[in-house]
């Protein structure tokens, strides 16, 4: 392939292929060429141009397929456009020439063809270039048209297309003939000839005025005629035409002169809009014939024809755009209804027709209003509608109200407003449920009286209506939560006050219905009561039922109808009321057979309706409690739901005979009374009618052959039977497409009857099948067969065998004794219940039965195999595979497969050979690859025969599809087929025209399916497998160029699958590009290919598909759709603008993930673009949702006005990109602004901080950060909470709390002191307030709660006054919830007040705990500064304040805090509890919403807990009478009633009491939430959990609670070990090491105060009989479990291993010392081991002397080994603070009273003593290598030891010895800190008071550092560290002459003196001095004047002995005093005037 890549043709290598690879090879090469051209520079093409011309040319003549010819064209026009063109007349007069060439022959075919495509290409191109070629062109074309076949037609239709295109205005002369040829073929035979006219057509219309002006009524008439026998693809392309001409003869402004102006007539929109009429009433007829017929009453319009102008209407519409509507809505309403009102009968003729009729309407308003207008236009058309309903009520009461006067007339014209009434209905509640909660303004609005209206038109004689009527109530009701219960209320009303009129009866038992059926779409619900009040309504109306004939009906259907909807309700309400349903289910049914048989006997005609009518009802509720309430079905209840069936199954095979005697009233009732007990029993498991499964059987057998069936069902009840990819073969109408509503009548044939409400009023609280669209049941005698084959199933596969080989038998017998269109009937009922049976067995690994049941089966099946009927066909398919699959042998699948050979090979006619070619696929889709390679083989050779019979499109579609499927269940098998089955797909490719669009789509299947076979191997780079992917990319991209939009969608899918196996090899920016192109198309499949490609590739390359698509929209701006503006504003405004348009759920879906996959990989990189999307989409509601929140009590009216004003005139002054975004897409949008602050947070630290932002957009301006959009985010959270959508509000609220969280803390710059949130809080106040009003739903309260909490506890608000505005909503909401659960709305269920009680609790406590951390900080802070006044105005007083603000509420809120953790504990007991829970529910909770309830405790009890602790710690859990002001709440809620026994009245519990209650409240939740930890538990509520421990502890009295039960210590410690375990998070791990160590100090307490009291009252008695306190009593044993100091053992270990594991000598291998260096910690790890390094060391105080044994070894161990671990040396000899913690746990734990206790002294004495031999032993070298252990941190554990331990540990000589040497040899070590160290360290010991413990180490030591001294003297100190070396060596030197006896004390200071007076200068030298020298200086001379008055006598001897010493010491005070001199003027601080003095007398004392 690689030689194709050439400018000229390669013949040579072409020459040599094969014809197939011949073919490839040159499409190949055109398909490079086009690119090629394009690339190429203007001379080089025309170097080459004449060869290229001749050797297109030469491939013109070689009859090239279909996708060649269109290439080769293409490449022709592009290469003149870009070379010479003089050659091209001679090009087009050769294609001429071959067009009228005279061979007919089917070879030349091809060739003729292509000329004609070049033709076309040629002229669009080149357009007027070619002059007047044109004339002569096109009639040769059109004459060649005459004689042209099919294929021919369309290509001459697509090439007229073109030259059109090209020439515009100029082809004026031939616009006729066009015309006329095109109209010929826009009624051809040929589907793809009628379309290819209606695109020739469009194109014509741009410049032909005729058609739209003087024509235009028979280009109307013609479309009409088009659509008659249409497919989906003409429809499509039809109406097209049609609305896009109708539009223009509205809006065009006629060119030319006056004259001709006049001549052409304007044409107004009643008459378009007459014209449209009369297609959809009339049909393609002339007027003439149409009017004989109407006389006789025959004609009817065939449904296509009014489906496809029902198509024209919303491309006429769509074409005039939005605001046009807007404009003329009135009129095209009234337009639309009257199509079906009485003006014209026909159109309403049958119910069927009305039916029909009615969805056609509503399509056409769904599409048009739902689809064009945005939301304020959407409010507008509402109120339109209404009025409406409001007219048509009027005539309807006048009518009635018309007494008897003409009732004829009456009825008539109540029949004929139904329709109309239905229509608007059902759109007003589409229209308010996609609003949702935008519509309540106009529900608010009294003038419109919408819902007065629809509530007085329920009371319609018409039942369509009553019902249409209910529904708009539930989408009302759906749309806006809060008007649920008040609706619900008002109709309970209605029907019990006018229970006597039939039409209220069932039209409120409807609205009733439908309302319940509402509560599942509303999360908050309705209050728990309703339901007993329906409950007894409906007992009321069944009781009342037989007190008057006239209602009996009605009354029955109601009553049962609202217990059906109340189970709908769920089982929490049901279950109260599921004794008295059963009750009256029970009732219903007469009791035995023999009471039936007199029932039987007695009824009439009219008693055995209602009766039926009733058993129905009851059937349908149980149903309905079956699916809704699973739970209720324990065993108790199955057995009490039994009793009745019998009866009813009995009922169901007498109600044949009771028909044959009362005759027709009853066939409807009975009819619905199987299908209620059909639709039950599939419900019930088949177990419980076990006795009755035979009798079932035979009445479900006569119901699938009874005689009286006509219609062929075969739509509904095949479909679900067929695989879901078989259907794709059949027709597009199975498919799914934007037209699918009303496309599925014309599935029925013009026979059958579309879905509709009337038929099943049940249906009306079912959950939604499709979004907001009406449910849709079918007819009762449709739905029963549905019933029927789905139970025979069931019931087939539990019947003994030989039942079922009667059975069977009869349906084969039954089948054979029909004939003509019966038969088919039959056979389709028979099938499908064979299928459903078989699926049945299968899926329950059932078997069959024996050999005959086989053959029967087989028997049945295959007659279907062969049925004319394609849907059939595909069912029997799939149970033939099935029947294989259940029989499971071998032998039986060979045989079945066998059948199917002999047939194809033998067959001619197209039924068998698609039906059993199928059943092959099938075989092997169910039973993978049919287990042998021979198999495979024949399966394969056949379906390729097949797949290449050309005679029969059909016949290669079905032999096609089923290689797709053997390919796919084949797997590896079939690599050794893949070749040539590739070869042979390329080659169809290349050669089925594209008029066969079923088999391109194949085609595709098969590509698709090869492409997955292959798998990731199509990455190789082996010849075969590059050779593949060419062939496998090039059939991608002839299926690219087919006209037909499902084939491009499987290439895009193909396309997609290559790029996931090798993305290198897909061309990314073509791909794209293709998308981009598709991404509007009118198709759904095709929109819905594309998206779930955009979505694959996003998430691998997002920002280069972006660019790709950005470009492409920069370079071809004709190119793409009009609607995708991806130029402006990107892929990502594409997307998001189609998000907002799309109705599809499934791709919205799939937009969402797309942009979601977008925003995070691209968000940050383009985080304007992303932002100003957001806004955008989020602003364009700003002008809608009126700015209603600005308080103008505040002062921030005017700013906030100005905020306003510039949304809006920014919106003006260019038009918006997004015109009234859907809430929807506005939720999105903030969800979005959402997440792309939490993308930025995982990026640069700059997008949070504004000073690095600003310097870094400073340096770089394409930098772009977060925070520098902070008024933009605050903006879109401020829109977006204050918008009319709740949902919008939710959103926002969110969005307001992000950002709150995420830059509270960020300062502003240019304000010190402050925070750039600040400056927004009027906006947040704005946004908030509007949440705060009464009429707001508790979600939306709730969530404003948790902001104003962020918002108070951000702390960028410091100033109280500002605090007041948000503080005082959390106020108001306080005062609404005190009034308990009771005092709150009660518009929804009691959980959504108790969510709303709770959140204002959590905001609360939020708030409390803020306030209380800030107030301690603010202490310490306070305590460290100095008192500035800034500090005290600012800092204290916010603290304080904030406490204060709380304050004056904390009385209420620890009570109502106390009672909601009350509640909390009691809901989560286990269940088992249950029976002990207060019957009336909690403080805040009703018993009956306890369940709902949970969830909402679960998200708030934390905070609340941590609350709680903090009020008691504040008040040291000594405080007044809980009850004291309680009596302001509804009922005192307090935790002293708990625990409390009911009979014994309320005993008044002791203070001490009432704190237990609380500390175990407390400590029992903590604990009951810490040691089960859920999986979903978040790490606030574990912090909040810990914290409230804490501050539990924090006071005395729990702590000596918990110091004297030692249990609770041992459980509390082991609940902490886990969640140290179980929570990596190393903020939990240190709040619970906090806790551990305070119940440590509570345990250390605990002993000391039992020894004190001890003491205390046996102070008399000896010492030595004192019992021992603390663990480990007198033996030393700790019990685990049953110690606590084991258990904090166990914990610190824990923690010490994880962060050290060479600690844990089982690690290790070695108990020993080990060599590894020692590490540094993370800065969480160190704080982790210090924090257990604490507890460690404050163990033995909890231990008795004995108990403090056993456990020292181990804490010695551990504190050592940390300090050995983790001694790395540091610069400057700092201490790392896990050494430093070790240190000071070691000097704890050293100096603890046990080491002198005398029980433990000498065991302690040798402990310690080991302890230093290891910390010694650290130094030794291991295995010979020496460590990099810091000498500075092992001197100072030393040192610790000496100084700590009592002298009997450190003085044994050997121990002496060792340590000493280590001091030596840290004197000598050369590092400077290191000795600066050292000598601070023997400062500390020589000072030592026991001379035991020091005087060895001076005697030692003392020499050595007087010699390093004298050595510094000898060379100057060059730096500061030596500088500081000889300055604490000064120090030691000197503390050893206070320390050395009178004797010695000479001799030492004689060493000092020298060495100080050394170092002084005299004062020429000091001036010129290091700084170094001069600091060394001052300090000899100062030491120098401290020593001299001390030791006199020494200092005179010495002074004199050496005159040289004294002559210097003289100078340098000379110069000393002449420098002071000279600072003093010049120095800031006086000295004291004393210093000089002194130095004066100290010289003269020399």
């Amino acid at each position: 392939m690689e030689l194709a890549h050439s400018l000229l043709l390669n013949e040579e290598a072409c020459n040599q292929l094969s014809e197939v690879q011949k073919a490839e090879f040159i499409f190949e090469w055109l398909r490079y060429l086009e690119k090629l051209l394009l690339a190429t520079s203007r001379n080089d093409v025309r170097e080459k141009q004449k060869t290229l011309v001749e050797q297109l040319l030469s491939l013109l003549n070689s009859s090239p397929g279909p996708p060649t010819r269109k290439l080769l064209a293409k490449n022709l026009a592009i290469l003149y456009s870009i070379g010479d063109t003089f050659s091209v007349y001679e090009t087009i007069d050769k294609c001429n020439d071959l067009i009228r060439s005279k061979d007919d022959s089917p070879s030349y075919l091809p060739t003729k063809l292509a000329a004609v495509v070049c033709l076309g290409s040629l002229y669009k191109k080149l357009g007027r270039i070619l002059g007047n070629t044109f004339t002569d062109t096109v009639g040769n074309i059109l004459k060649a048209m005459k004689s042209a076949e099919s294929q021919g037609r369309y290509e001459i239709m697509l090439s007229l297309q073109n030259i059109l295109n090209g020439l515009g205005a100029a082809a004026t002369p031939c616009h006729r003939d066009v015309y006329k040829a095109a109209r010929s073929c826009l009624t051809d035979r040929s589907m793809a000839v009628r379309c290819a006219a209606a695109k020739c057509l469009l194109e014509l219309q741009n410049e032909a005025i005729f058609m739209w002006s003087t024509d235009l009524d028979s280009v109307a008439t013609l479309c009409f005629k088009s659509f008659e026998g249409s497919n989906y693809d003409v429809r499509i392309s039809v109406s097209k035409l049609l609305g896009k001409i109708l539009a223009k003869a509205i809006i065009s402004k006629h060119p030319g002169t006056a004259a001709l102006r006049q001549s052409i007539r304007r044409v107004s929109l009643e008459e378009v809009l007459e014209l449209l009429g009369t297609g959809f009433l009339r049909g393609s007829s002339g007027f003439l014939r149409a009017s004989g017929d109407m006389l006789k009453g025959t004609s009817s319009v065939s449904r296509d024809v009014r489906v496809g102008v029902t198509q024209a209407y919303v491309v006429f519409v769509s074409t005039l755009g939005g605001t046009w509507l807007e404009k003329n809505f009135p009129i095209f309403l009234s337009h639309l209804l009257s199509l079906v009102s009485q003006s014209h009968p026909k159109a309403t003729q049958t119910q069927i027709d009305a039916v029909c009729c009615r969805r056609c309407i509503s399509f056409i308003l769904r599409a048009t209003i739902g689809g064009l207008l945005g939301e304020k236009a959407q409010i507008a058309a509402a109120k339109d509608i209404c009025q409406t309903i409001w007219k048509l009520k009027k005539v309807m009461d006048a009518v009635l109200s018309d007494g008897n006067l003409e009732t004829r007339l009456g009825s008539t014209d109540v029949a004929a407003s139904q329709h109309m009434l239905v229509c608007a209905l059902q759109e007003l509640g589409n229209l308010i449920h996609g609003l949702g909660t935008t519509a309540a303004p106009l529900l608010q609005d009294s003038s419109i009286g919408l819902l007065d209206s629809v509530i007085s038109v329920i009371l319609h004689p018409s039942i369509s209506v009553r019902l249409a009527a209910a529904w708009c109530l539930h989408c009302i009701a759906v749309a806006l939560p809060s008007y649920l219960t008040p609706l619900l209320d008002r109709c309970v009303e209605r029907l019990t006050v006018l229970k006597s009129s039939p039409e209220a009866v069932t039209g409120f038992s409807f609205a009733v219905a439908a309302l319940l059926g509402a509560v599942k779409h509303c999360p908050l619900g309705i209050p728990h009561g309703k339901g007993k009040i329906i409950m007894t309504l409906a007992e009321d109306l069944l009781c009342s039922a037989t007190q008057n004939s006239r209602l009996s009906a009605q009354r029955t259907q109601a009553g049962w109808l609202l217990i059906a909807a109340l189970m709908t309700l769920g089982s929490a309400v049901v279950s109260h009321h599921l004794a008295r349903v059963l009750l009256l289910w029970k009732c219903v049914f007469p009791a035995s057979p023999k009471d039936l048989e007199t029932e039987k006997s007695r009824g009439d005609s009219f008693t055995w309706q209602v009766t039926l009518e009733g058993r129905a009802g009851a059937l349908s509720a149980i149903k309905s409690f079956v699916s809704y309430c699973g739970d209720l079905l324990t065993e108790e209840v199955i057995q009490r739901l039994l009793p009745p069936l019998p009866c009813a199954v009995d009922l169901l095979i007498q109600l044949s005979s009771i028909l044959k005697t009362y005759g027709n009233p009853l066939k409807t009732p009975s009819v619905v009374y199987r299908q209620r007990l059909y639709e039950l029993l599939i419900l019930l498991p088949p177990e419980t009618y076990e006795g009755h499964l035979c009798a079932i059987l035979k009445e479900l057998a006569a119901d699938l052959t009874a005689p009286d069936i006509q219609v062929a069902a075969s739509t509904f009840l095949l479909p679900p039977l067929c695989h879901q990819d078989d259907l794709l073969i059949l027709s597009p109408l199975l498919q799914e497409t934007d037209h699918r509503f009303i496309e599925e009548q014309l599935l029925l044939g013009n026979g059958g009857a579309c879905g509709s409400l009337e038929y099943d009023p049940y249906s009306i609280y079912e959950k939604d099948v499709e979004g907001d669209s009406v449910p849709k049941p079918l007819p009762p005698t449709l739905s029963v067969i549905s019933s029927a084959a789905k139970l025979f199933g069931v019931v087939c596969a539990h019947v003994g065998e030989a039942q079922r080989l009667l059975i069977l038998e009869q349906l084969l017998n039954s089948m054979k004794h029909t004939k003509g269109a019966r038969q088919q009937v039959v056979q389709l009922h028979v099938v499908s219940s064979i299928s459903n049976f078989l699926k049945y067995v299968a899926g329950s690994k059932g078997s069959l039965g024996p050999d005959e049941m086989r053959r029967l089966a087989l028997t049945l099946v295959m007659g279907a195999l062969e049925s004319h009927n394609p849907l059939l066909r595909c069912a029997a398919a799939e149970a033939w595979a099935r029947l294989a699959q259940v029989v499971d042998d071998g032998a039986f699948t060979a045989g079945l497969a066998q059948v199917s050979f002999d047939k194809l090979k033998s067959a001619r006619d197209v039924v068998t050979r698609t039906g059993h070619s199928l059943a092959l696929g099938s075989l092997n889709r169910y039973l993978g690859g049919i287990s042998s390679s021979q198999h495979l083989n024949s399966c394969i050779g056949i379906l390729y025969t097949l797949s290449q019979d050309s005679t029969s499109p059909d016949v290669q579609t079905w032999a096609l599809h089923s290689l797709s499927l053997v390919i796919d269940s084949a797997g590896p098998l079939f690599y050794v087929h893949v070749e040539p089955t590739l070869s042979l797909i390329i080659m169809l490719l290349l050669n089925v025209p594209p008029t066969h669009a079923e088999v391109h789509q194949s085609l595709g299947r098969c590509l698709n399916a090869l492409i997955t076979t292959l798998g990731p191997e199509l990455q190789g780079n082996s010849t075969s497998v590059s050779a593949l992917r060419t062939s496998c990319l090039l059939g991608c991209a002839v299926m690219q160029d087919n006209p037909d939009c499902l084939v491009q969608a499987q290439a895009i899918s193909c396309l997609q699958q290559l790029h996931m196996f090798a993305p290198r090899h897909v061309n990314l920016s073509s791909l794209v590009s293709c998308l981009c192109v598709n991404l509007c198309s009118p198709y759904l499949l095709l929109r819905r290919a594309v998206l779930a490609c955009l979505r694959q590739l996003v998430q691998r390359e997002a920002s280069e598909v972006s660019e790709h698509a950005v470009m492409l929209a920069k370079d071809s701006r004709e190119k793409l759709t009009p609607d995708a503006n991806i130029g402006e504003m990107g892929l990502e405004g594409a997307l998001l603008a189609l998000l907002d348009k799309e109705t599809d759920q499934r791709l919205c879906h799939d937009i969402r993930e797309t942009l979601n996959h977008m925003l995070t990989s691209m968000a940050v990189e383009k985080l304007s673009l992303w932002l100003k999307l957001c806004k955008e989409v989020l602003a364009a509601s700003a002008d809608f949702a009126t700015i209603t929140c600005v308080d103008t009590m505040q002062e921030e009216e005017g700013h906030k006005l100005d905020d306003a004003s510039v949304l809006t005139t920014r919106s003006d002054e260019k038009p918006h990109p997004f015109t009234n975004p859907r809430w929807a897409t506005r939720v999105f949008a903030a969800e979005c602004v959402c997440r792309i602050i939490n993308q930025c947070e995982n990026a640069n630290s700059a997008h949070f901080d504004i000073a690095l932002a600003q310097e870094m957009k400073k340096r770089d301006s394409r930098n772009d950060f977060l925070v520098l959009h902070l008024a933009d985010l605050v903006r879109m959270a401020f829109m977006a909470a204050t918008d009319h959508s709740d949902q919008l509000r939710l959103s926002g609220l969110e969005t307001l709390l992000v950002v709150i969280r995420r830059f509270a803390t960020i300062p502003e710059p240019e304000f010190p002191g402050h925070v750039i949130l600040e400056q927004y809080q009027a906006n947040v106040g704005a946004a908030l307030r509007p949440a705060f009003t009464s009429e707001t739903p508790p979600d939306v309260t709730a969530k404003a709660c948790q902001v104003c909490s962020a918002w108070i506890a951000s702390g960028v608000v410091s100033d109280l006054s500002d605090l007041r505005r948000v503080h005082q909503l959390l106020v108001s909401s306080l005062t609404k919830i005190q009034a308990g659960k009771e005092a709150l709305s009660h518009l929804y269920n009691e959980s959504a007040s108790t969510m709303e009680i709770l959140a204002v609790l959590k905001a609360w406590a939020e708030v409390y705990i803020i306030a209380v951390q800030r107030h301690k900080n603010n202490k310490q802070t306070l305590k460290t500064t100095s008192y500035s006044e800034d500090s005290v105005r600012n800092g204290s007083n916010s603290s304080y304040g904030l406490l204060d603000l709380v304050y004056t509420d904390l009385g209420t809120l620890s009570r109502l805090w106390l009672a909601a953790l009350q509640d909390f504990a009691l809901l989560t007991l286990p269940s088992e509890f249950a029976s002990q829970l207060p019957v009336d529910g909690g403080a805040f909770y009703t018993a009956e919403t306890s369940e709902n309830a949970k969830m909402h405790y679960y998200n708030s009890w934390a905070l609340i807990l941590h609350a709680t602790a903090l009020w008691l710690t504040s008040t040291g859990f000594v405080v007044a009478d809980p009850d004291e002001g309680a009596s302001n709440l509804s009922r005192p809620v307090t935790p002293t009633s708990m625990c409390q026994d009911s009979s014994s009245g309320a005993i008044v519990k002791s203070p001490e009491d009432v704190y237990t209650d609380r500390f175990h409240l407390i400590l029992g939740i903590s604990v009951e939430f810490l040691c089960s930890l859920r999986s979903d538990a978040t790490m606030e509520s574990i912090t909040a959990c810990l914290h409230a421990l804490q501050a539990l502890l924090d006071v005395p009295w729990p702590r000596s609670k918990i110091g004297s039960d030692q249990d609770l210590g041992i459980e509390l410690l082991n609940v902490l070990h886990r969640v140290i375990l179980t929570r990596e998070s190393p903020s939990i791990q240190l709040a619970s090491l906090e806790v551990v160590r305070q119940i440590i100090c509570a345990a250390q307490e605990h002993v000391k105060e039992k020894r004190r009291s001890a003491e205390v009252d046996d102070g008399a008695a000896e010492k030595e009989t004192l019992p021992e306190f603390g663990e480990g009593k007198d033996t030393g044993g700790l019990v685990p479990g049953k110690s606590l100091v084991f258990a904090t053992l166990e914990l610190c270990v824990c923690i010490l291993v994880r962060q050290l594991p060479e600690l844990n000598p089982k690690l290790t291998g070695s108990s020993g010392v080990k060599a590894s260096k020692p590490q540094i910690l993370s800065e969480d790890g160190s704080r982790l081991v210090s924090a257990a390094l604490v507890i460690i060391s404050e163990l033995p105080a909890v231990c008795s002397p004995e108990g403090s044994i056993s456990i020292l070894p181990t804490i010695l161990y551990l504190t050592i080994g940390v300090l050995r671990e983790t001694a790395v040396k540091l610069p400057g000899g700092q201490l790392s603070s896990t050494v430093a913690a070790s240190l000071q746990a070691l000097k704890g734990i050293l100096s603890s009273p046990m080491a002198r206790a005398e029980k433990s002294h000498t065991a302690w004495t040798d402990l310690l003593r080991s302890a230093l031999t290891t910390v010694l032993d650290c130094w030794n070298p291991v295995d010979g290598t020496h460590q990099e252990l810091d000498e500075v941190s092992l001197l100072t554990a030393i040192t610790v030891f000496i100084l700590s331990t009592s002298p009997e540990v450190t003085t044994i000589p050997c121990l002496q010895r060792s340590c000493i040497e280590k001091f030596k040899a840290a004197l000598e070590i050369k590092d400077p800190m290191v000795q600066v160290k050292t000598y601070q360290l023997l400062h500390s010991i020589f000072q030592y008071p026991n001379p035991a413990v020091s005087y060895p180490y001076i005697y030692s030591l003392a020499s050595s550092i007087v010699e390093k001294l004298q050595e510094i003297d000898k060379r100057k100190p060059e730096d500061t560290t030596e500088l500081q070396i000889f300055q604490e060596g000064i120090k030691v030197l000197e503390s050893l002459i206070i320390i050395a006896e009178e004797q010695h004390r000479s001799q030492l200071v004689a060493c000092l003196l020298p060495i100080l007076i050394s170092f002084l200068l005299d004062e020429n030298a000091l001036g010129s001095a290091t700084s170094i020298m001069r600091n060394l200086h001052d300090f000899a001379l100062q030491n120098l004047m401290q020593i001299g008055p001390q030791y006199s006598s020494v200092f005179k001897n010495v002074m004199a002995s050496s005159p040289a010493l004294k002559a210097r010491l003289e100078a340098a005070i000379k110069g000393n005093q002449e420098s002071i001199k000279v600072k003093l003027p010049s120095s800031k601080h006086t000295k004291n005037p004393g210093n000089n003095s002194s130095i004066q007398l100290k010289t003269n004392f020399l």
